[in-house]
Formats: C-alpha cells, structure tokens, sequence
C-alpha cells in the first residue's frame, strides 16, 4: 500500500477584507515495500481498425508489434483484452465476452489474434470505450487501465453519443490517449483522456509507437490498485472557487466535484504510482478584520474511501502590507503555467483561423511565459511555429511554414508542466 504526504504551500495574510485564498498542496506518493500495485490489475488495449490506418500500412503494422510489446510489459495474472475500433468494436481477444489473465501462453494466443488484425470501416470510438467498460465491469480488479490509440476523428457518431458514452465510463477505469499521424482531433482526445483521467499524446511516426505502448505499460503496471481522491473541507460562508491539478500537467478537477456533506466536496485522482502532483486550490472565505485567522480549507487524501494524510489551509488577515502583498513562489509559478497552457492553445486557434494579430500575441506570451517559467521542453516546441526575437519580452514573428505534427505537438503537450524549484 501507498503512503502519502501532503505539503501546504501558501502566503496566508490576506490584506483586511480580502477574502481569496490561494494554496498550492503537493501530495507525494512514497510507494509500499515496492512501489508496484499488489492488488488485482486489468488492461485493455484498443487499436484502431478503421481504414484509415493502412494509409501508410506502417501505421497498422506498427500497432500490431506496439500491442505486443504492452502485453509482454503486463505481469502475470493481469487481466487483459485487446479490442480492435472502427465504426464498430469487436473484442479480438479473448473473445469471450469477458478479460484473461495473463500468462506466456495467453499473450503468445493475443499477439497471433492481433496479428490478424485488417482496417475498414469507419470511427465511432464511444463504442469503443463502451465495449471496454463492459469488460471492466466483469473484472475483479481494483485497477483498470486502457491504453486507446487512434489516427482519425469520431466521425461515425454524434457528440451526444460520445458524451453519453464518457459520462457512462467516468471513474470506471482510466485510459491514455495516443493519436498517430496528423488526421486526429487534439480537443477530442483530450477531452475523452481528461474524462477518463489519463494523458493524451501525438505519435508522430509509426516507428515511435511500440516505446510509447511498453512505456504507457510499465507505468500502469506500477500503479497501486486503489482509487485516491482529494476530499476538501471549507468553512460555512465559503466557497471553493477551483481546484486544479498543475503538476506534472493541467487538469481542472472543479467540476469532478461530489459532495460528502455540507462542506466537503470529494475530486478523484484515479490510481498513482510512486510519485508527486500539485494541485492549486482557491477558496473563497468571508473577509475578516485585522488579527483574524480562520482555516480556509482541510484537504485529506482518501484511498478507497479511507484518509490517509491530510494538509491545512490557513488565512490570516493583516493591515501590515509587507506581509499580505508577498508573492507565493508556488502559486505564481504555477498561475503562470495555466495561463502558458492557455496562451498556447488560445495562439494556435487564431492561427488556424487566419488572426495573425492575436496568434502573434498569445504566441508570444507563451514564450514569455515558458522563459520565465523554464519550461524548456514546451519553449523547443513554441520555436517550431514561432521565431523568437526576444523571449523576455515575448516578442515573436510567425513561421510561414509549420508542419501539422509541430502544430499538433505543441497543442498537445500545452497542458505538461514543469514542478516548482523549491529551496
């Protein structure tokens, strides 16, 4: 079992009738006696089949070889299933309505039924995802995860199906999101990753898939088996204004909210490995006079339903206003990573659109941003669509001539940040 810990890090003065609090919590994950989930796991991999993908047929060759290399990553007695996606799914194997466990004989039986595998027809990846969370429901697994990989868009059923089918698999299981080529839609797998509380990434070139699939694998398979969720108290006449994940990537988690009662709402996380997230929350208090001090929030981590470590959140107010004007190094840090994530995503929809004007600006916001944040890897991604004159000022010419797998790159990656350096 995972141990965790929680860390506060906030400016509590608040100047006297102010009433905003802002507080960057990192939780860590320190891992049991190895760091590996112990309890039942269950893997799902789906692979595109529709036509499209034997245009080039590297793409379908490579998702055959890039299946098996996930399937040799599983540990044995995992529960698996492969599912090929067009217009329609169909479970490759076992192709018994239900999961098997994992051993060499069922992946050699799995790697020879993927080997099988043709493309035609179209892409309706809500059914997709609904054969999966059929699946899942049989296992008795306290961790489910999919990996999904796609190279086109849902243009084989209606948003309203997709969004039903999404609403239906929400906190089921988790599932990663891997577009391949240039043909897929950035928002649309994202928006099924952030749902499914998974990550979403172009592959390029077929050749980079099979690394990707064992790699998404590997960090299932080091994943404990329970459910942790953040659980938030806040004080009568409070208001949780947002709770955000800023670290390793944006997620805003303020609408995933459930009550537990009148003043604590719960916002699930999915299953973690050893490692470390940050989220910023904001919360909205009555304001106060001078000399006052309330807690603001009490953030608890619950593993299946059960708090194992726990953070508080305070305000104070002041009339000294060296103290109520100082600058959190964590909260400005992170505020400027959500708004590089927007500038970038903002910049690149006025490019698409013909709006040089406001793509130039958002664009070089961004780079400031990503200076001043040293988000090396997303400014390498930035100069892709943009020349830098002066990364300071933000200061920025469009390249006339960007390639799709750049643009849709940096799109993609907008939302991966990098931590806070703390002394």
């Amino acid at each position: 079992m995972s141990r965790f810990v929680a860390e506060t890090y906030q400016n509590e003065f608040l100047p006297t009738g102010a009433g905003e609090v802002n507080a960057v919590v990192t939780v860590t994950a320190l891992g049991g006696d190895d760091g590996a989930s112990t309890g039942a796991a269950a893997e799902i991999i789906i692979v595109d089949t529709s036509g499209s993908m034997v245009f080039p047929s590297a793409k379908l060759k490579a998702a055959r070889v890039a299946t098996g290399a996930a399937l040799d990553v599983i540990r044995n007695g995992t529960l698996f299933a492969v599912i090929a996606g067009s217009d329609t799914a169909t479970e490759v194997y076992p192709g018994t309505g239900g999961l098997v466990a994992a051993s060499p004989q069922t992946r050699k039986a799995a790697k020879h039924a993927v080997a099988q595998l043709l493309a035609n027809g179209g892409t309706a990846i809500g059914s997709w995802l609904r054969l999966a969370d059929d699946l899942f429901a049989a296992a008795p697994a306290g961790l489910r995860h999919a990996i999904l990989l796609t190279d086109g868009q849902n243009q084989h059923e209606t948003e309203e199906e997709l969004t039903r089918v999404l609403r239906d698999c929400e906190g089921h299981f988790q599932c990663d999101c891997r577009g391949v080529g240039t043909d897929w839609a950035v928002a649309e797998l994202r928006r099924i990753a952030s749902a499914l509380l998974g990550s979403v990434d172009i592959i390029a070139e077929p050749s980079q898939m099979e690394a990707d699939f064992r790699a998404m694998a590997e960090q299932a398979m080091s994943r404990g088996g329970g459910n942790v969720a953040l659980r938030l108290w806040s004080p009568t006449d409070s208001e949780v204004a947002f709770v955000k994940q800023v670290a390793p990537s944006i997620e805003d988690l303020t609408a995933r909210a459930t009550r537990a009662d009148a003043h604590t709402y719960d916002y699930p996380t999915g299953a973690w490995g050893v490692e470390s997230r940050d989220y910023h929350l904001c919360i909205r208090v009555r304001a106060r006079e001078t000399g006052d001090e309330v807690l603001a929030g009490r953030l608890s981590l619950l593993l299946d339903g059960r708090p194992v470590s726990q953070t508080l959140i305070r305000a104070v107010w002041t009339d000294d206003e060296q103290l109520s004007t100082r600058i959190n190094p964590e909260v400005a840090h992170y505020t400027g990573q959500v708004e590089l994530a927007g500038a970038i995503q903002e910049g690149l929809e006025a490019r698409k659109a013909g709006d040089e004007a406001t793509a130039t600006f958002k664009l070089g916001r961004a780079v400031q941003l990503a200076a001043a944040g040293g988000n090396d890897a997303t400014m390498k991604l930035l100069k892709t669509v943009v020349d830098v004159d002066d990364a300071a000022t933000g200061t920025v010419r469009l390249k006339r001539q960007v390639t799709e797998v750049d643009e849709m790159s940096l799109d993609t990656r907008s939302t991966k940040t990098v931590r806070v350096q703390r002394r």
